[in-house]
């Protein structure tokens, strides 16, 4: 702990986005270049706790050693914070652009100040790491003669790749899209992750000795079968990539998408010609219904607005949440409070107001007589907690119906599970969500020599999760192949 007193002394304060107006002009990343001055003074904020929960069950999924690299950081020894970062991590420069921050949620300082701003110093740590050279490609000095196939490039195939590749195996990573990453590469706008920071990791690892394919869709153009005969061991880190649908009255109108297709056309456009080649969903001039909060609601507010929409709403079916915690969600619980994402501040300059409607629940959707979408109808509903449960309970409130105008309708309502067509091809057993059944810990599922990890496995979940199962299943895995582990 290198300043005792320093969380006494200095405010929480986070590196800046952009200025709203500039970074509303293009799509680059919204963040400001780090200040190491500040930052030092960040890390100077950590208490060093006697039991770190920020690195604890509530906190970081991998681990993150968070109070030593703080205290590194604020010393000024960057070269030993990122050794220290990446021994837990396999890419920070991902989870300090796009995780929510469980770690802070869980910082104890969080019980009576603002936390500190781990994500922030995590981010700086590998982006200083990257310009000073320090991070390069290990090759393994030996080879095991084993070999692993990985069925998807998203952070838990990626992270499995690394570590079973650093136990020596020969590992090859399938992936059915043009690009590596999974959602990290089309799923996350360019403005929260440039797509060259996930290239330039990917060409680390491939200059390792790992093998990427792509545009190789297994269980359709790749046989699953004929790869288990290949290899030693195969590792399924497909996603969940089904998403929840919204059946109600007009769903069949021309001009409502599922937000990933919205999001994935436009980076793909972007990348191939800069939208040159028109082949993405515009949301020019458009009046935009986002359905669905969280991350991908905002992703796609931010996105409309950069194509010039005329307006955008965003409809969030629960409360709007409480500026503090409330008494029912304790530290060191994740904090469900009120926030201020990038795109909800880009949405205010543009509009005026927060795109976001509270309590609102979708109806039906109108549409003209050639079958375009033109509105949708809502009520508002009111929350309402069962006292012999404790579960909570909506009811429509009596005329409060509404007309909305939506010439583009996005549902970025979550995903539902993995698709299943290498899965059944396999005959592998479920769980009672329809993801692959496979125990955390061992992550093997039902068919011997193949194993699950990351959202396809525990549902939908964050970037740090994939990481986290992406490594715990290679440990697994190199225990299964080599009869004990190092990982």
């Amino acid at each position: 702990m290198g300043k005792p007193t320093g969380f006494k002394e200095y405010e929480r304060k986070t590196e800046p986005y952009r200025d709203v107006e500039e970074r509303l002009a293009d799509y680059g990343e919204i963040y400001t270049p780090h200040d190491e001055a500040h930052l030092r003074i960040q890390g100077a904020r950590c208490m060093d706790c006697g039991v770190p929960f920020c690195q604890s069950d509530t906190g970081c999924p991998v681990d993150n050693l968070i109070p030593e690299w703080n205290d590194l950081v604020y010393k000024g020894r960057w070269r030993d914070a990122i050794d220290r970062l990446h021994k837990t991590n396999n890419f920070p420069e991902f989870t300090g652009r796009v995780c929510p921050s469980p770690c802070e949620g869980a910082c104890v300082l969080g019980v009576i100040e603002p936390a500190v701003t781990i994500k922030n110093i995590e981010c700086s740590i590998i982006d200083r790491a990257f310009d000073e050279g320090w991070v390069s490609a290990h090759v393994p000095g030996q080879r095991t003669g084993k070999k692993v196939a990985i069925a998807g490039s998203g952070p838990a195939g990626l992270a499995a790749a690394a570590q079973l590749n650093s136990a020596g195996h020969m590992v090859t990573v399938y992936e059915r899209a043009d690009r590596f990453g999974g959602l990290l590469m089309y799923g996350i706008p360019n403005m929260k992750l440039d797509k060259g920071i996930i290239d330039r990791r990917v060409q680390l690892l491939r200059d390792e000795g790992i093998t990427f394919i792509a545009n190789a869709d297994v269980g359709n153009n790749i046989d699953v079968k004929q790869l288990m005969a290949e290899n030693d061991a195969l590792l399924l880190a497909t996603g969940a990539t089904i998403p929840r649908d919204l059946p109600i009255d007009g769903r069949n109108s021309k001009g409502i998408y599922m937000a990933m297709e919205f999001l994935t056309a436009n980076t793909k456009s972007l990348l191939d010609s800069r939208l040159e080649d028109g082949n993405y969903i515009s949301a020019r001039d458009k009046h935009i219904v986002v359905i669905g909060g969280g991350d991908t609601g905002t992703d796609c507010i931010s996105t409309a607005l950069r194509h010039g929409c005329k307006s955008v709403v965003n409809f969030e079916l629960m409360p709007k949440p409480p500026a503090q915690r409330a008494e029912d969600n304790p530290w060191p619980a994740w904090p469900h409070i009120f926030r201020v994402d990038y795109g909800h501040q880009e949405a205010r300059l543009r509009q005026g107001e927060d795109p976001r409607a509270y309590c609102v629940l979708s109806k039906a959707f109108i549409s003209d007589a050639d079958g375009n979408v033109t509105g949708l109808e809502s009520v508002e509903v009111e929350w309402q907690c069962d006292e012999e449960t404790g579960q909570w309970k909506m009811d429509e409130v009596a005329g409060s119906e509404k007309e909305w105008k939506a010439d583009l309708v996005l549902l970025a309502m979550g995903f539902l599970g993995p698709e299943h067509i290498i899965s059944d091809a396999l005959g592998i057993e479920y769980d009672e969500r329809s993801n692959y059944k496979a125990d955390y810990g061992s992550h093997a599922t039902s068919i011997e020599g193949v194993y699950a990890a990351g959202d396809c496995r525990r549902g939908q979940s964050l970037v740090v999760w994939g990481i986290n199962e992406g490594r715990e299943s290679a440990r697994e895995i190199d225990r299964y192949l080599m009869g004990s582990t190092t990982l």
